[in-house]
């Protein structure tokens, strides 16, 4: 079913103009929002956790703006299977490429790190003609297979190799060369005692602590991405250097500074922010400070 899905609808349905499919973004923002009320009690509980301070009135508004925007994402995925190499470039531009590239020409490979805002499939899809050098990106594999495997082979088709979250060490272990690797760590992470405890968003938060290991482990420069949505179907993104020396930090110090830039993105347009994810499923542990103690003795011994 799922391959008849694809080949026989998504798939032919992808080659379409953009305009043309836009027009079918308000029967998906209708259907989720009135039809099937997709994950609309777990989006409407973070947005009201996150913003306490807003009316019920606003937090309505961002619900739908959020909604609307979700429907012109999944608009923007199916096109993202056969969207050509000159379309993306004009609808998806950033501003300071320098940032990275230079790095590069130094034989500096970088961490892109940011979150699921905007429009990140685009990115995915463009990250490797977009900078010099080899592109990775790292993540969990789709939970159906068939979906996985058509959606990254369509995403490696400009260059990008994705690469499963859990057989990194290979492939960057074999990397000679210097190379960006495209991380979103936004997600509710797997192991609370793992993960870097932080406030986000006016909430205790276990963050992935991924990033910052990575980065100390192959010595790798961290740039935060910011992607806005500058037009309809046009992007820009941002980027921000965290370090070029991760080694010269202090335990949590890049999980901080990268969650707090994609915080402060999210307060100024919260409806480009991916509210449906379970973000804040993880307990917070019993004992938050000996935690904090034993995870910064434990990076020390390792890094330090």
């Amino acid at each position: 079913m799922n391959r008849i899905i694809y080949y026989l609808f998504v798939l032919p349905l992808s080659y379409l103009p953009l305009y043309l499919l836009y027009g079918l973004s308000p029967i998906i923002y209708f259907m989720c929002y009135y039809v099937i009320s997709y994950r609309k009690k777990v989006v409407k509980s973070n947005i009201q956790k996150s913003f306490p301070e807003k009316t019920a009135k606003e937090h309505e508004f961002i619900m739908q703006a959020f909604y609307l925007h979700l429907s012109q994402v999944i608009i923007e995925g199916i096109k993202n299977l056969t969207i050509s190499k000159k379309e993306l470039s004009k609808r998806f531009k950033i501003t300071n490429p320098e940032v990275v590239n230079d790095l590069l020409k130094k034989q500096k490979s970088v961490i892109l790190i940011g979150g699921h805002y905007g429009n990140w499939e685009w990115l995915i899809t463009s990250q490797a003609f977009q900078f010099d050098g080899k592109a990775f990106g790292l993540g969990m594999p789709m939970s159906n297979k068939f979906w996985g495997q058509a959606i990254n082979k369509k995403r490696e088709r400009f260059g990008l190799k994705v690469i499963h979250s859990k057989n990194y060490k290979e492939a960057l272990a074999e990397e000679k060369n210097p190379y960006t690797l495209l991380m979103l760590g936004d997600q509710s992470p797997g192991d609370t005692n793992k993960s870097y405890w932080m406030n986000f968003l006016n909430q205790e938060t276990a963050v992935q602590f991924g990033t910052e290991s990575l980065a100390n482990t192959y010595d790798l420069a961290v740039v935060y991405f910011n992607i806005d949505k500058v037009r309809y179907g046009g992007y820009e993104m941002t980027l921000t250097l965290i370090t070029d020396s991760p080694k010269d930090l202090k335990w949590g110090a890049i999980t901080q500074q990268h969650t707090e830039l994609l915080e402060q993105q999210i307060k100024k347009k919260p409806y480009l922010w991916m509210w449906s994810h379970k973000r804040w499923k993880r307990d917070l542990p019993a004992d938050l400070n000996a935690l904090r103690i034993e995870q910064e003795q434990r990076f020390n011994k390792q890094f330090r």
